[in-house]
Parts: C-alpha cells; structure tokens; sequence
C-alpha cells in the first residue's frame, strides 16, 4: 500500500498547545518540543518516526530538536528526519523551528568531536545534507571544549549566521563562566545566543542551584529543558518494575541503578 500525501491537522495551532516567548527574541517555541535523542534511528522503524514527528506537528509542536550524532547509529535521526521532511514537512517548512548541534563524538580522528571551527562548520554542513534543509532554525555547540579557544568556537558560531546556514545560536550545558563569557561574545556582534539547553527536571535541578536559568534570564536568553521527565523515570512506565521495551532493559543512557 502507498503512503497518502500527508495533510497536517487543520486545526493544529488550536489543540491546546501554548507557546512561550524565547528569551529576549521574536521567536514563540511550543512549551512541549519534540526531541530525536532517542527512538528515530535506523534501529527504530521509519513507520513509527514518521508517525511521531506526524502525530507531533498535528497537536501544534513546532519545534523538533537534533544533533549530529543521535540515533543509534550516527546520523541516523538526522536522516530519518531528512526523509519525512521530503516526504512530508517540506511544503510547512516555514511554520517549524528545526534544531541541531555539535560537539560530542561523530567521526573519527581529531576534527571529529569538541568545538573547534573545522568541526563545527563540518558537522552543520553534514546536517544539513542529512536532514534536506538549506538551513536550521538554530545551531547548538552541544558541550563545552575546555581546550580549543573559546572565541574560535563562538566566532564559528557568529559566522555560521553570517553565512545563512542557522537563524539563530545556541548553547548546551556550557559551564555557567563559560556561558557568561559567550552571552557577551554573540552580543557584542550582534548574533544574540537565542538559548540555553540544558537537563532539568524534578529530580534533577543542578540548573537551577546553580544559577544557570537565573543568568540566562538575565541575559535575555531563553532556557529549554531535556529530558524532563527524566527518560520516562517520572512518568507511569517503571511503576511495577522494568518493562522488557524499555530504555532501562534496553541499556543506554538510563541505568538500572
């Protein structure tokens, strides 16, 4: 059987879905995103990707968030996405708010992972191709590089902008220093860091006693949590034990213990 031309939900921006200014910007991002980290790889069935990013666009979440390297394998979100995007997305591209990043492990040898210019301006130019897009909304340096310069991983960042390739920059669990060195850098050249990502939720708020959220909010930057509700530890899902589907039975990120 073919797939039918997907149509999204008419009603779409009326199903209940609230959306929350960023910071200090023009941008309005739904208050519940949806991120690619895990369940849109090659390992997982395109049927059930395409279905999720469907079901998601229908119920007003604009926003979709990737990385280089999630999946499993490498890329494999990226591409995932890339085909619904072709197949689906593509005539309401402007009414979604596409994320990605660098800065974990991607390839290997020593351009392959942290923050430098060559890594950063690489990786995005792969995204792109992988995800079918001229350009992403917003371009994250995913982790701190504690030894490439910090200007050269945020001038990368500046010149990824100038270059049409991101609309906006991001950064994720930087240190707060390093944060506040880099609100000041993209300001001073007029390319604002749009927003902070970082892991916050109820069993973990190191983001909050730390003063991350609170500098951020000075600045005018916004802050977006993943993994809210913590892998699924704060939902229904464990209640009576560890399912044999889950993430914990499956091993990864969330352990047993």
């Amino acid at each position: 059987m073919i797939n039918p031309i997907y149509t999204p939900a008419p009603a779409r921006y009326d199903s209940g879905m609230k959306y929350r200014r960023c910071g200090r910007s023009g941008i309005l991002l739904p208050e519940i995103s949806l991120g690619l980290w895990h369940n849109f790889g090659d390992v997982n069935p395109l049927s059930d990707s395409m279905a999720m990013l469907h079901y998601a666009f229908d119920h007003g979440i604009t926003h979709f968030d990737l990385a280089n390297n999630y999946g499993p394998s490498y890329g494999s979100a990226e591409e995932t996405f890339g085909i619904v995007m072709e197949k689906s997305f593509a005539p309401y591209r402007d009414e979604l708010f596409i994320s990605t990043k660098a800065g974990y492990d991607m390839w290997p040898g020593p351009y392959g992972n942290w923050g430098s210019r060559k890594y950063l301006m690489a990786s995005l130019d792969q995204s792109l191709r992988r995800m079918k897009l001229d350009y992403v909304d917003l371009f994250y340096s995913h982790r701190f590089d504690p030894e490439t310069p910090l200007e050269e991983t945020l001038q990368a960042l500046v010149d990824i902008v100038r270059q049409g390739k991101a609309l906006y920059v991001g950064i994720s669990r930087w240190p707060a220093e390093a944060a506040r060195k880099a609100y000041s850098y993209l300001a001073e050249r007029d390319v604002r860091c749009l927003i902070y990502q970082g892991r916050y939720n109820m069993l973990d708020r190191a983001d909050e006693a730390g003063g991350i959220i609170s500098e951020a909010a000075d600045n005018g930057v916004g802050y977006i949590a993943f993994s809210p509700l913590a892998q699924g530890l704060l939902t229904d899902r464990y209640l009576n034990g560890i399912p044999e589907d889950s993430r914990i039975a499956l091993g990864g990120h969330l352990k047993s213990d």
